[in-house]
């Protein structure tokens, strides 16, 4: 199957940025998982650009080694975080166990099995979140399954109708298999169609 024309043509325009983003992730140091990892827990809801900002604001303060309250940060209008509260509790659990998470992060497991003990050990990451750390980290042989890329899976047909809930084990990898098949029907890599689908979205080729 070809990609329509108005997608050929953007990823044409993109396919340097989305190449170079790709190696951008899998070069990433083990010294930075962990402030990958918390990006990651601040995005749900909250814009990306946001979060960026509030991780460098913390990594500035020593952040995550120096023990600190990321709430009030998160809670700045100039790069506000929904459910600050919240998610400032879950940044300071995640700093307390830095060594535990980053080794696991940095280990030789298969990516299946890191990205089920992210969902398991970390609270905030669920099946997206927790893919969206892995990927942000380099592991390619993921999808991000969100509310956009299922729109544009339902546009090519590669599902039936929208699913009510992703949240389960069950319906994400259900969804990723269906997601696989359908960056392989366009000979792309799924990464490759994950940035191309969010570079549609947002304009740009963001992490």
């Amino acid at each position: 199957m070809n990609l329509p024309d108005n997608y050929r043509r953007h990823y044409q325009r993109h396919a340097a940025t989305i190449a170079e983003r790709l190696q951008q992730f899998q070069n990433v140091p083990a010294n930075q998982y962990l402030i990958e990892l918390c990006f990651c827990l601040l995005t749900p809801q909250s814009k990306a650009e946001n979060a960026q900002k509030v991780m460098a604001r913390l990594v500035a303060l020593g952040f995550p080694e120096t023990p600190i309250d990321p709430t009030p940060i998160l809670r700045d209008p100039a790069n506000y975080i929904r459910f600050h509260n919240q998610k400032g509790e879950r940044l300071r659990a995640v700093a307390t166990r830095q060594t535990e998470i980053t080794d696991l992060l940095a280990s030789n497991q298969p990516t299946a099995a890191k990205r089920q003990w992210l969902v398991e050990h970390v609270q905030g990451l669920g099946w997206k979140e927790a893919s969206h750390v892995l990927r942000n980290i380099g592991h390619l042989d993921l999808a991000i399954i969100d509310r956009h890329i299922l729109k544009h899976m339902l546009h090519f047909g590669a599902i039936a109708q929208l699913p009510a809930s992703i949240g389960t084990r069950r319906t994400y990898l259900q969804l990723e298999q269906a997601f696989f098949r359908l960056a392989e029907s366009f000979s792309l890599k799924p990464q490759e169609l994950d940035l191309l689908f969010w570079s549609l979205e947002e304009g740009s080729v963001r992490k």
